[in-house]
């Protein structure tokens, strides 16, 4: 019985790193994937997919105006596809979070999702709550903060170095931009940028 998982985690977990890992173990078994990667996110260029340890793979992007449930019926008719995987599917709408269900309860095919559970806010994004709300499966993957614990929170900084508190929910950026934090380094830094 195919499941629709969400895999979450702060930034640098390897979230992209296990996504294209398992993509892979279905292609080395002769099995076609369909990877999809959110089209604002174009850090290593328009529908790529791609780690922080070098991997990367070519991915259809995906918009707020994309029927994933269409996208990936199609797919089945025309290519085979035996899997699908989402990468930053914090950017999911709630809608299409439930198109991914419906994929997966209708065309019975597995969907695995990687994303943020949260934002530099610790304000859950509209497609990770849904995904909360309505996967079968639901695993966090591990990453630290720089004093040893589990970092759960992500911190926005500026150009400095310093907390960013307030802002838009979407600001694309990687390592020069975000600081994966446990809660008390994060509510501690936030705190101390705006008193």
């Amino acid at each position: 019985m195919a499941k629709l998982y969400f895999n979450y985690a702060a930034m640098n977990a390897g979230k992209s790193t296990a996504l294209l890992q398992a993509a892979f173990n279905y292609r080395e078994r002769g099995m076609k994937t369909l990877i999809f990667t959110a089209a604002i996110d174009r850090r290593a260029g328009d529908g790529v997919v791609a780690s922080r340890i070098g991997l990367k793979a070519p991915a259809r992007v995906f918009d707020g105006a994309t029927d994933l449930f269409a996208e990936i019926g199609e797919a089945i008719r025309s290519e085979g596809v035996a899997c699908v995987f989402v990468d930053e599917a914090q950017f999911l709408s709630r809608e299409q979070a439930m198109q991914l269900a419906r994929a997966v309860d209708v065309l019975d095919l597995p969907i695995l999702c990687f994303g943020l559970r949260t934002d530099f806010r610790g304000e859950l994004f509209p497609g990770s709550e849904r995904l909360l709300a309505v996967a079968d499966e639901i695993r966090e993957l591990k990453t630290i903060c720089h004093c040893g614990r589990k970092a759960t929170m992500n911190l926005r900084v500026d150009d400095t170095g310093a907390a960013v508190g307030s802002g838009a929910t979407i600001e694309i950026g990687g390592n020069e931009r975000y600081l994966p934090l446990c809660r008390k380094h994060f509510y501690e830094r936030l705190e101390a940028a705006h008193p």
